[in-house]
Formats: C-alpha cells, structure tokens, sequence
C-alpha cells in the first residue's frame, strides 16, 4: 500500500498539544523500530482526553505512529477497557462472571437499568452515567461489585440501596 507522508496538521489536528507531548513521551521510550510498543498507553491518554476512541482518533493514532488503521482498530476492539462510543462522565461497569452472578450481579445490573432509566452501554439524558457488565473484577469474594470510570473506583458488596447511595454521591459530585 503506498503511503502518503503526512503533514503536522493532517496527523495532530484533533490533539491537544499537552497529548501530543505526552505521546511523544510515551513513544521516546521505545527503540526506534519498537514505537508501535506505545499503542495501548497512547489510546489510554487519547480516550482520558477525549471520553472515547473516535474512528478519527483512531486514524489519527495510526498516522502518528506510522501505522496502518486496522492495526489500531484492533488492538481498540480487542480491549474491553476502550470505549469505542460515548459514554456518561461515570461509567459505572458491573462484573458479569460466574461469582458475581451467584451473588447477585445480574439483580444490580437490572436494579441500575431500572434506577437510570437507560440500557447497557446508553447514556442518561444528563450525559452523567453509562454502564455496562465487565469480566472479571477480581474481586471475587467480594461480590457483586463494580468500578466507577473515569478513576476506577472499586464498590464491593453491592445491594439496591448502596448502588442508590453511589449514584446520589456521583450527582451532587457532578454539580459541585
């Protein structure tokens, strides 16, 4: 396939210059012909950035790295922790495995349906939560239990009542 050299513009436009040198940093740190080694740590600075992998994000990825798309989209839809569409500012992920479950998991992913008004992988109306059901937390004697993104926040022992308490925190935390 040819490829085309790029100019600056073409491959920065969608960056912030404090990304662009937190990617040069990430890619300073592998031999030259090693970079593509940064991938995952530069999609992770691109998704706390801009929320989510955007195809163009992604195209962008690629171009400063001198790769070829697939490669990005790849490793993007390979990775459960990329998103690859918008979500709330909180996501809130439930583990979905087998102790969880045994323990309730599948009642809490209902009960925060119910309580947001939204389905897996939606967003409320408000653009605060999203959520979806994840592997393993590994927090299996501790379940049901989810993490709260965009810090991860681990809530273990989880019941209607402590999953209306963490979502009434998160509101008066967003209006804050």
């Amino acid at each position: 396939m040819l490829r085309v050299e790029n100019t600056p513009a073409q491959t920065t436009a969608a960056f912030s210059p404090a990304l662009l040198a937190e990617m040069a940093d990430m890619v300073s740190r592998y031999p030259g012909d090693k970079q593509k080694s940064a991938l995952l740590p530069i999609l992770h600075a691109v998704q706390a950035e801009q929320g989510w992998l955007s195809s163009e994000a992604m195209d962008r990825v690629a171009e400063y790295l001198k790769i070829e798309s697939i490669e990005v989209y790849e490793v993007a839809t390979f990775y459960t922790m990329y998103f690859l569409r918008p979500q709330g500012k909180y996501v809130l992920e439930v583990c979905r495995t087998g102790p969880c479950c045994l323990v309730g998991a599948e009642k809490i992913m209902d009960y925060i349906e119910t309580t947001l008004g939204v389905k897996e992988g939606d967003i409320t109306p408000d653009g605060l939560f999203s959520w979806r059901g994840v592997e393993c937390l590994a927090a299996c004697g501790f379940g049901p239990v989810l993490q709260i993104g965009p810090e991860y926040t681990f809530y273990e022992n989880l019941t209607p009542q402590s999953v209306d308490q963490l979502i009434g925190d998160l509101r008066i935390k967003a209006n804050n």
